[in-house]
This record gives C-alpha cells, structure tokens and sequence, in this order.
C-alpha cells in the first residue's frame, strides 16, 4: 500500500530551518572567547535575525565589546531533538556562521551562512528564503502532539503502518511517530539493524491542530480499509504465543 499517495509534499529546506530555530530550546555557540550552550536564550527576529539573550557576564558579551569593529564572529548550533524516545533521536543539526553585536538588552546575531544537516544529507540555506520563511504552524505543538500519538494511540500507530510498503517493515522491531508537520507524519521504522523512516503525506496541508486532526482520521480511515501487512501479522502471532 506503499503507493496509495500520489504526491509526497514536504517543508522546503528553509522552512524546516526555520522551524528548528523556533521549536529548539538550547543553542550552542562557538566565538572568539570560546563555546557556551545557552538555554531558553534565543528567539528570531521578523527579519531573520537570531536574538541572544545572555547575562551581562558572559563571553559573548565580552568578545563583543571587545571586538575591534564590534562584530566578532560566531557559529550557532542548534539541535532538532525527537519528542518521542527513538533510535537516534537527533533529526536534524542547523548551523548558523556569521557575527553578533550588542544591542539593548541582547545580542544580534546577523547569519551569513546556514547549513541544515538531516539525514539525507547536509543542504546550504538560502538566506534570503530563511528571512522569509516561517515555521511551520504545527512546530510549536509538535512535542505535545507526537507523544499524545506514542503514548495514548499506540493502536493508530500500528495501524497506519497498512500504509507503508511491505518492504519497508521487513525485519521491523518497532515503529514510532517520528515527526509531524503540515505537510504529512513521518514514521520511525526500527529494526533489529538499523531503522528507517517512511513519510505518509496528508491529502492537504494542516495550518492548525483541528485541520491535522482532520488529515489524521483520513490517514486512519484509509489504513483500517487496508490489509495488515504480513510481517507484522507473524510478529503479532509469534508474540501471542
């Protein structure tokens, strides 16, 4: 049942970017007076700019004032973390280079260069598609949504995976929500060795919960019309035993 969808719509490189500044909780920065992991210290300014909000103190504030223009040059690290416990929870690594200077209250940070590493591979960000991307309107209530799906739906689960090849649950051990955005849910398939992930795409995007809770119940009424694959129905019966 793998090609039941005839279009695989997914967030464009920038908006997923721009979905782990807003979703990503901790950052690590690299500067001329060293590294520091900030936490719940950044937001995003309308014009793309990240904001640091750090203690007079620190050597961020230090290397500012001290820079010989004012502008002392800087990599931003941030982290997209799993919400539910998988295999290899990091989902994707945005690195930002560029320079911060002071401003009121906060450092400014300016990027000059964006790199969005997930696991297809590393992408550079355009950064004028960055300033003009927005999150994606689910990535603040991801968290609370994924783990809502795992913990207390763990039979929907199991039964949208009638919706992914056969040859893609070969030797599956485990399948969890892995992540969700406007665009479709995207499934953790693990296995004794090694995991994949398989993308089930919405029918059309989801702007707010209600409309993704809409695209879910089609998902599910599309898999209970689907047969069960085989491979989980031996693991079904050989467990049962």
């Amino acid at each position: 049942m793998g090609d039941r969808h005839t279009w695989a719509a997914a967030p464009s490189a920038a908006e997923r970017a721009r979905s782990v500044l807003a979703a990503a909780w901790s950052c690590a920065v690299t500067a001329e007076g060293g590294r520091e992991e900030l936490v719940g210290a950044h937001t995003v300014g309308a014009d793309g700019r990240v904001l640091l909000h750090v203690p007079e103190d620190s050597t961020l504030v230090t290397a500012a004032i001290c820079a010989p223009r004012g502008e002392p040059s800087a990599v931003l690290e941030f982290a997209d973390v799993a919400p539910v416990p998988v295999r290899s929870r990091i989902r994707a690594r945005l690195w930002l280079a560029g320079w911060f200077a002071p401003e009121e209250g906060h450092l400014a940070f300016q990027p000059s260069r964006a790199v969005l590493r997930e696991a297809s591979g590393a992408v550079v960000v355009d950064l004028g598609d960055l300033s003009a991307a927005r999150p994606d309107p689910l990535a603040m209530a991801e968290a609370k949504l994924l783990t809502h799906l795992a913990d207390a739906h763990p039979d929907a689960v199991e039964r949208l995976t009638r919706l992914v090849g056969p040859d893609s649950l070969h030797g599956a051990v485990r399948v969890q929500p892995l992540a969700v955005d406007r665009h479709g849910l995207t499934l953790r398939i693990e296995r004794a060795r090694g995991n994949g992930d398989v993308r089930l795409p919405f029918h059309a995007p989801a702007d707010d919960v209600a409309q993704l809770t809409e695209r879910m119940h089609v998902l599910l009424a599309q898999a209970s019309a689907a047969a069960c694959p085989r491979s989980l129905q031996r693991q079904r019966t050989d467990g049962d035993r």
